[in-house]
């Protein structure tokens, strides 16, 4: 790969996921905002409307990844993350500004569906853009910036809470900030090419062209257009993708999948902590000021355990390390589990339970959630991947909604030991059903994947060999 290629990948990646970073801010700040935003000379929030003001971003990310795939599939990946930018600006004044827990709910629905649509199409658009070697690798930088927005979120809100802690309107000041990196997001991506598949899709060959010699070296520029034009060649008699497609069994094999993919990333509970991490901490015993400030170890771990997710990606198999992943979340859910029980009352428990949320984020974020993300965006054709993308992440998010609506009537009255134990028990369920029915992935083309898919055969898609490195 010249240097020349290398750069404009980076560039590209760089620029995309800016949406991913405001994903990963837009859902990490309600965790320090929310105690603030709680206090009867604000927003004065009970446990249901504290939970509805987290969970409505949720309920919007759900339509907002159904309505990103449809609409990225008919104006491509690059118009739809320019939409996205306006709406995650647009959302981050209105919270900041909000008058009421009314407001609040409405603009968080509206941030909702940016963060749905960024997470359908933003992973598009870089597996689209992105070579054969190396998918991997350049897909997951997605929630490496997704992580790398919660980590500023976690820290930003502890700076914010100790600077102006004293403020009455401190939430809002953690909220606006949001609103720079979706500035820099709709400039950027004013300058970035669309997606070559796309183009294709369109009949638009000399530009799909042109698009792929940005971003390959010439002659796999040539053969990569070859390959998309036999492969809409093969799908020419079909018509546009709809849920009618459901119907043909290859095609809703495939589904099931990324929906079991989404469920299995969601009920490990992980976003209980990127949500609810400083009021988590504040019930084990820490002060609220000493909550904001310990859960920025959950931010950093993140980003940690992502780069090393990443490298991972390209050493091992999605199954094997999504598998290994879940497994260690598990134990981390048992102890969480068994821990405040047998450290109950002691100085000890904080820091215990600080240690295992640590601990969880490390095998959450550095094999499941990478992992899940790339096998969802790579498993569907062309064709089909805005719709099936749209399917699959709407599950994901309905599932975090009901996470996130529940969790604090769930903290609130079995406590923590017994709902961080019933997530132990549903991951058990989770560990098996992904064991049996999810395929290997890594080292097949999008291409080589369909023609797998559609001449299904469950031990071929369980034991392939890695036909391709890296």
């Amino acid at each position: 790969m010249n240097a020349n290629v290398k750069k404009n990948l980076i560039t590209i990646t760089i620029v995309s996921t800016l949406g991913g970073l405001l994903f990963g801010y837009d859902t990490g700040v309600i965790n320090g905002a929310l105690p603030y935003m709680a206090e009867p000379s604000q927003l004065n929030l009970t446990p249901v409307t504290m939970g509805l003001v987290a969970s409505s971003l949720l309920f919007g990310a759900a339509i907002g990844a159904v309505a990103g795939g449809r609409i990225s599939d008919k104006y491509g990946r690059r118009t739809t993350i320019l939409l996205l930018a306006f709406l995650f600006f647009v959302g981050a004044v209105g919270c900041t500004l909000a008058p009421s827990s009314q407001v609040m709910i409405g603009f968080r629905f509206v941030l909702g569906l940016a963060v749905g649509g960024a997470s359908v199409t933003v992973p598009s658009y870089l597996v689209e853009m992105s070579p054969v070697v190396g998918r991997g690798r350049m897909v997951t930088q997605n929630e490496l910036m997704i992580v790398t927005g919660q980590f500023l979120a976690f820290f930003m809100n502890a700076v914010i809470a100790v600077v102006y802690g004293e403020n009455d309107h401190v939430w809002r000041y953690m909220l606006v900030i949001a609103a720079l990196p979706a500035i820099f997001l709709f400039f950027g991506m004013l300058r970035m090419p669309e997606s070559p598949r796309w183009l294709a899709t369109q009949g638009k060959f000399d530009e799909a062209l042109q698009v792929l010699k940005k971003v390959r070296d010439e002659n796999v520029a040539v053969d990569e257009l070859n390959e998309i034009k036999e492969n809409l060649s093969t799908e020419a008699h079909m018509s546009k993708a709809t849920y009618k497609d459901l119907a043909q069994p290859w095609i809703r094999r495939i589904v099931l999948m990324g929906i079991l993919l989404a469920v299995a990333q969601q009920i490990t509970g992980v976003n209980t902590i990127m949500y609810y991490g400083s009021q988590i901490l504040q019930t084990a015993g820490f002060s609220k000021q000493a909550a904001l400030i310990g859960n920025i170890a959950n931010g950093a771990i993140s980003i940690a355990a992502t780069f090393i997710g990443i490298w991972l990606l390209g050493k091992m198999g999605r199954r094997t390390l999504l598998s290994g992943g879940q497994l260690g979340c598990i134990v981390a859910l048992c102890l969480l589990g068994i821990i405040p029980v047998m450290l109950e009352g002691t100085e000890i428990l904080p820091y215990a339970v600080l240690s295992l949320t640590v601990m969880f984020l490390f095998f959450m974020q550095g094999a499941i959630a990478p992992t899940v993300w790339l096998m969802v965006s790579e498993i569907f054709p062309s064709r089909l991947r805005g719709l099936g993308m749209g399917i699959c992440v709407f599950v994901l998010w309905i599932t975090n909604f009901f996470v996130g609506l529940t969790f604090p009537v769930l903290l609130a009255h079995a406590g923590l030991s017994k709902t961080f134990l019933g997530f132990a028990i549903i991951n058990v369920v989770a560990f098996v059903l992904v064991r049996k029915f999810i395929p290997e992935t890594r080292g097949l083309s999008l291409e080589q994947l369909e023609k797998r898919f559609r001449n299904y055969k469950i031990e071929n898609l369980m034991e392939h060999p890695y036909e391709i490195k890296g």
